[in-house]
């Protein structure tokens, strides 16, 4: 009788609480501590709750090489270099309105007139006329990026489908979620501006949570087993009553 007196929240509540902390129930019982002594490494590993359930570092999440490295500040210079620019442009395009076909024009103009003049005065000037490179963009890079881009578009759109189905009522409370704190975005600043604030959050947050992982991460378990709190109380409150709905409506 008292289980069947225990609501549905309170029951999904106990499991997340089990899921999250399992490994303190194994590590409190003293029986399989006399029994065998695990490593300290994987005690420790067990004991870290790492945000987003990563197992990897900073460095392979961020997807590993130079890009990566600029994010995360291994070259200070080349990071500086590449953030200088970025803001730059942001300066150039968002504060001052320059249009970008116009700087493409103007820079094209000026740099094809002092080559002109460079190659007919090099005689008079007594100076070697200007180096000119051949460029070209090589076709294997052009198709690998095709494909990258191609492959993750594709993925995109299976998602979306799958949303659209109705297969997956989370997944899709997340979608519009997440659309609608984007058209609130946007009516705050324009695309380059949002652009620009997300490469600086990319070139500020993942630096200073790899050099406070250690702290963060706890918060941030806590605040997952209050999302995952409350989204049992309304799983158990609104979506299964509108599973059920559903279903005896697709019976009628």
């Amino acid at each position: 009788m008292a289980e069947q007196s225990e609501s549905p929240v309170e029951s999904i509540m106990e499991k997340i609480s089990e899921k999250i902390h399992h490994h303190e129930s194994s590590s409190s019982d003293p029986e399989s501590d006399s029994d065998k002594k695990p490593d300290p490494s994987e005690s420790m590993k067990a004991k870290i709750w790492r945000l987003f359930g990563r197992e990897k570092p900073v460095h392979h999440v961020l997807g590993g090489g130079k890009p990566a490295d600029v994010f995360l500040w291994r070259n200070k210079k080349v990071s500086a270099g590449v953030l200088g620019f970025i803001t730059a442009i942001w300066v150039l395009f968002e504060l001052i309105e320059y249009h970008l076909l116009t700087l493409v024009c103007h820079i094209l103009i000026l740099s094809v007139a002092l080559l002109f003049l460079w190659s007919n005065a090099h005689t008079f000037i007594n100076k070697s006329p200007p180096c000119i490179p051949e460029v070209h963009l090589p076709e294997k890079l052009v198709l690998q990026v095709a494909s990258a881009l191609c492959v993750e578009i594709n993925s995109a759109f299976a998602g979306l489908r799958c949303v659209a189905a109705g297969k997956d009522l989370k997944k899709f409370l997340m979608v519009i979620a997440g659309l609608w704190v984007l058209s609130i975005v946007g009516t705050w600043c324009h695309f380059l501006t949002l652009f620009y604030i997300c490469f600086v959050l990319l070139h500020t947050v993942p630096v200073l949570y790899e050099k406070y992982e250690d702290k963060v991460d706890p918060l941030a378990e806590k605040a997952m087993f209050e999302i995952k709190k409350q989204y049992a109380v309304f799983d158990a409150k609104v979506l299964s009553k509108i599973q059920v709905a559903s279903l005896k409506a697709k019976k009628v």
